[in-house]
């Protein structure tokens, strides 16, 4: 049943589509490898930035019926640190565990250099963060709402590096077609969404005050499943490249419903923090079970949504 699972990714096969999104088990790479071992396909590290950040104070997350606010403020411990993980990571997994690497700038200068300091990685993907919602305070309207800047960052990025690409783009834009088609154009090699909705405001009653530090958080968990399935349909067959479905994600139908909307890896995030890496465990079973049930051969073989 583990071979039906095994994915083509731009020009790798990995053991399972199941991808682990940044931001969600932190930068370490035993948190990293344990994923792995627990049925990720591949891993991505929180967003990587130039220095340091300590992120918003907490409280940071507020979970309700439904889903969960965050505004972590992109805390990572910098890009020279973040790297040192990820060679520890590597130097450890096997051929069908792949590592993406997050990253966050300001400017394609600054994008371009974090991916300079990449240069010596090999088997790894590079994640431009594009579309975090939750430090709008600090660095405004996210960089995915503007495809001529989101064109920029990548050609400056594909100058700097030889690894593959691939751009994060976010949902809160009033039409993520003409953002997608200049990512593809500028040359980004696959595209990831939807990155969290928002950002929303969860209040206390008692205090008539933001539960959240920094006000407003990022929305993830099962209320936005429809969004993520609708935007990653479009943008499917919008593009070429392949495209990482992420948003809701939790169970093996929910997986196998991004994959009809046209997604090629499908991640899973809030679903980890509410049920432990054993939820990769878990959706592998049923997806595996799926496929051998309707006799695929691999998740290739599962019909698209033709509409």
């Amino acid at each position: 049943m583990k071979e039906r699972l095994k994915t083509e990714f731009l020009g790798r096969v990995f053991n399972s589509p199941l991808v682990l999104p940044a931001g969600i088990m932190g930068i370490s790479a035993a948190s990293l490898q344990a994923v792995s071992r627990s049925g990720a396909g591949l891993v991505t590290t929180k967003s990587l930035t130039l220095k340091p950040r300590t992120g918003h104070p907490g409280p940071v997350t507020e979970p309700f019926e439904g889903g969960l606010l965050n505004a972590m403020g992109l805390c990572n411990p910098g890009v020279a640190e973040g790297l040192q993980e990820a060679r520890d990571y590597l130097s450890q997994a096997d051929s069908g565990q792949g590592l993406i690497i997050s990253l966050f700038g300001t400017s394609p200068e600054e994008f371009s250099g974090l991916a300079r300091r990449c240069g010596d990685l090999e088997n790894t993907f590079l994640e431009l963060n594009l579309s975090c919602p939750n430090v709008f305070d600090e660095f405004g309207t996210p960089l995915a709402a503007s495809a001529p800047r989101v064109a920029e960052i990548i050609r400056s990025v594909k100058t700097a590096t030889e690894l593959p690409v691939i751009a994060k783009l976010s949902p809160n834009v009033t039409d993520i077609l003409p953002v997608a088609r200049a990512a593809e154009e500028a040359g980004a090699d696959a595209l990831c969404l939807i990155n969290t909705l928002g950002p929303g405001l969860a209040i206390d009653i008692t205090t008539s005050r933001p539960v959240l530090s920094n006000r407003y958080g990022g929305l993830s968990g099962g209320c936005v499943k429809p969004v993520a399935l609708r935007l990653v349909h479009l943008v499917s067959r919008t593009v070429a490249i392949p495209v990482i479905g992420m948003g809701g994600v939790s169970t093996w139908e929910d997986a196998v419903e991004m994959i009809i909307a046209g997604a090629r890896l499908v991640g899973l995030g809030t679903a980890v923090m509410d049920r432990g890496m054993e939820v990769f465990t878990e959706v592998n079973s049923g997806l595996a079970a799926f496929l051998e049930n309707r006799n695929y051969r691999g998740i290739e073989e599962i019909p698209l949504l033709e509409i």
